[in-house]
C-alpha cells in the first residue's frame, strides 16, 4: 500500500475505513487508524472556516460576545459604551448584567497618551493647543466684516499707489 499524503483526519480517508472493515482487511484498518493524528484539534468536527481567524471562529460557533475593551480612544469611536446611567437608574444588579452584555472600556481618553495628557494638563491653554494641533492663527481680517476688509484694502492701495 502506497501512502500518497499524510493524513490528518478522517475525511481525509473517505470510506477507505469502511471498505477495510467490509473485506475484513484488519492490517489496512489498523495502518489508516496508526496514520490519523493525535491531535484532538485536528479531528473533522474541530475544523471549522479558514478564512476566519480561529479565535473569531470559536466565538462565532459558541456564540460569546466580543471581549472587553482595556482602552477605548474617544477620537476614533465616539459612541463609547457608559453604563453609568444604568447604574443610577436602576441598581447595581442590572449594571452588572448590562456590564456583562456589553462590556464598556476599563479606560476612556482621548488621542494622547496618558503622560502626553498629564503634561498638557500643567500647560496653558495656548500650549496644549497648539500640541493638538488645534490651535489657528487668527489675523484682524477674519475679523473684520467683508465691506471693512473692502476699505482697508481701498485704503492701503492708495497709500501704495502714492
Amino acid at each position: 500500500m502506497q501512502i500518497e499524503s499524510t493524513l490528518v483526519n478522517e475525511l481525509q480517508i473517505g470510506s477507505r475505513l469502511n471498505v477495510a472493515i467490509e473485506n475484513n482487511r484488519r492490517g489496512e484498518f489498523g495502518l489508516l487508524l496508526a496514520m490519523l493524528s493525535i491531535d484532538a484539534r485536528d479531528m473533522a468536527q474541530f475544523q471549522l472556516d479558514n478564512d476566519v481567524e480561529s479565535t473569531q471562529k470559536l466565538r462565532q460557533r459558541f456564540s460569546v460576545p466580543q471581549p472587553q475593551l482595556l482602552v477605548d480612544d474617544i477620537s476614533v469611536h465616539p459612541d463609547t459604551i457608559d453604563n453609568a446611567m444604568i447604574f443610577q437608574q436602576q441598581g447595581a444588579r442590572q449594571f452588572q448584567l448590562q456590564q456583562a452584555l456589553t462590556p464598556e472600556a476599563l479606560v476612556i481618553r482621548g488621542s494622547q497618551s496618558d503622560s502626553m495628557v498629564e503634561v498638557l494638563s500643567n500647560c496653558d491653554y495656548l500650549t496644549k493647543n497648539k500640541a493638538i494641533n488645534a490651535y489657528q492663527q487668527h489675523t484682524p481680517l477674519e475679523d473684520m466684516h467683508f465691506l471693512e476688509q473692502l476699505s482697508t484694502q481701498r485704503k492701503i492701495s492708495r497709500i501704495l499707489s502714492n
